[in-house]
């Protein structure tokens, strides 16, 4: 992975100026917190052509080893304390810690979440594109300053960006990246891993109240590194 440099950090300056899905071990399903903290009108209209969530949970005694190729065999390696998502329709999966529950997250395709603190949640979603890599969108640090200052944060918000990095696997590019969008009442924390495949540009962002970021930051950087896309 490479790691931008610490002028990273600073980019709140320039802000100011300008059926066939399977979780290892079964889950229950609770609705979303209406205090959740939702992404601007763009991105809730973008995200709305995503494919209904279609919730078939499996437990780990129907996987079988042909469900498994050499593309998704991370999933026989979860992480202590975590589960695998598999959804093999969509074309992508990813860990999310084992206590967090399933709920709906309009516009997403999948979520889960703390069942005590709804803020600290998992949420994917993807869009058609007619992109076949990242990449394309440019260069990795305009590309990611556009998306937070423009998609992500509120009129009200105001983003800073701490890290982006870019890894490959099995031949696929993944951008992550670490932000906070702040108000004067409330201030939230999060990584975001997007890539580009299967004509679909995926993204997902795992965070939580940023008053419990130092402690749950590398709990849910696991998440984040995890996200991987499956040829379909």
């Amino acid at each position: 992975m490479a790691t931008l440099p610490s002028w990273v950090s600073t980019l709140h300056n320039k802000f100011l100026n300008s059926t066939s899905r399977c979780v290892i071990k079964p889950v229950s399903t609770i609705k979303a917190c209406s205090n959740e903290v939702p992404l601007n009108d763009n991105y809730e209209i973008l995200s709305s052509v995503c494919s209904k969530r279609r919730a078939l949970l499996v437990g780990a005694s129907v996987l079988t080893s042909s469900m498994f190729n050499s593309s998704f065999t991370f999933a026989e390696e979860v992480p202590e304390k975590y589960r695998a998502f598999v959804d093999f329709v969509d074309g992508y999966s990813y860990y999310y810690p084992a206590e967090w529950r399933d709920f709906d997250f309009r516009g997403h395709d999948s979520a889960f979440k703390d069942p005590f603190a709804a803020l600290q949640h998992v949420r994917v979603a993807f869009i058609p594109t007619e992109k076949k890599d990242i990449r394309d969108l440019g260069p990795m640090e305009e590309a990611i300053f556009d998306l937070v200052k423009n998609i992500y944060a509120a009129p009200n918000q105001v983003p800073t960006i701490y890290e982006m990095q870019e890894h490959t696997i099995d031949g696929k590019n993944y951008w992550t990246f670490e932000y906070n969008l702040e108000s004067e009442a409330f201030a939230r924390t999060a990584f975001a891993t997007i890539a580009i495949g299967n004509g679909r540009y995926y993204t997902l962002v795992v965070g939580a109240n940023e008053r419990r970021w130092s402690r749950l930051r590398n709990k849910l950087k696991v998440v984040a590194d995890s996200f991987r896309m499956i040829d379909i």
